[in-house]
């Protein structure tokens, strides 16, 4: 990768500061990324497999013009993760059949011109329980909490800190084992972007950073553990899990979402 697609100082964290013109490239590829998961919303239903949402999910990346950044990375072979209940993030697509009241995560990544779009949100199959709900809905909430303190100014450990003790109120419980990051012409990135702190820990923001704030909630505890195939974790108490990810980048007046719904259905019960 030359300078030049990297172009922009590095904090002494190593975070990237971007230039304002590159927040136009963000918002393209966030929109792709966006606009595939409206267009596979119709087709979670009951007795479908997540493999042939993945089917679907690859082709409308083809049908986009972009390129997945999954296939391939480290191996995996899917346009997707779709984790499914008590799965929280990871999961591989495959030949199971979704059932009713099931709730996913399904997490889609494209390339577009050089930028990285990233996002998930939630579906359901058939009736949502009342419980997984009000699980969507807490962990909703705790995302747009945390991209509300993303402003320049405040530190990484004000959005974990948002998150975090709106979630904990809930009683519920925030995955501490994995995280958001930063993203831009590259997959991952510093930082690393926790769902969990102290205010006034961690880096300053500052206009021109982009990454991603993607909370894990569990019904549960907290705890998770990987399967054997070294990608799909799990809750270890086997509780209902959720996650929602927008990536965003840091203005001067607060953060510029680039994986809006462009439909307005982000939430699954919008």
């Amino acid at each position: 990768m030359s300078d030049e697609d990297l172009r922009g100082r590095v904090t002494r964290e190593g975070i990237r500061i971007y230039d304002d013109a590159d927040f136009a490239g963000m918002h393209a590829a966030g929109q792709v990324a966006a606009q595939i998961l409206d267009d596979i919303a119709p087709f979670v239903q009951v007795g479908v497999t997540t493999g042939e949402l993945d089917e679907r999910i690859t082709a409308m990346v083809d049908e986009s013009g972009t390129t997945s950044a999954t296939i391939g990375y480290r191996g995996y072979q899917h346009a997707s993760c779709i984790s499914v209940n008590h799965v929280v993030c990871h999961g591989i697509p495959g030949n199971k059949a979704l059932k009713d009241g099931d709730i996913l995560n399904i997490d889609v990544t494209v390339i577009k011109d050089g930028w990285f779009g990233d996002t998930s949100r939630m579906y359901v199959a058939g009736k949502l329980p009342r419980k997984a709900e009000r699980l969507i809905q807490v962990t909703h909430d705790a995302l747009m909490l945390g991209i509300e303190a993303a402003k320049p100014g405040n530190t990484f450990g004000d959005i974990g800190h948002a998150i975090q003790t709106y979630v904990e109120a809930q009683r519920m419980s925030v995955v501490r084992d994995f995280c958001g990051h930063g993203l831009g012409r590259v997959f991952h990135a510093p930082p690393n972007v926790l769902h969990y702190g102290r205010k006034g820990s961690g880096p300053v923001l500052e206009e021109g950073m982009f990454f991603t704030i993607e909370p894990m909630v569990n019904l549960g505890r907290a705890e998770t553990k990987v399967l054997s195939d070294d990608w799909t974790a799990v809750t270890r108490d086997k509780s209902m899990s959720a996650q929602f990810e927008h990536s965003i980048g840091i203005k001067a007046d607060g953060a510029e979402i680039f994986t809006l719904s462009p439909g307005g259905i982000f939430h699954p019960t919008y």
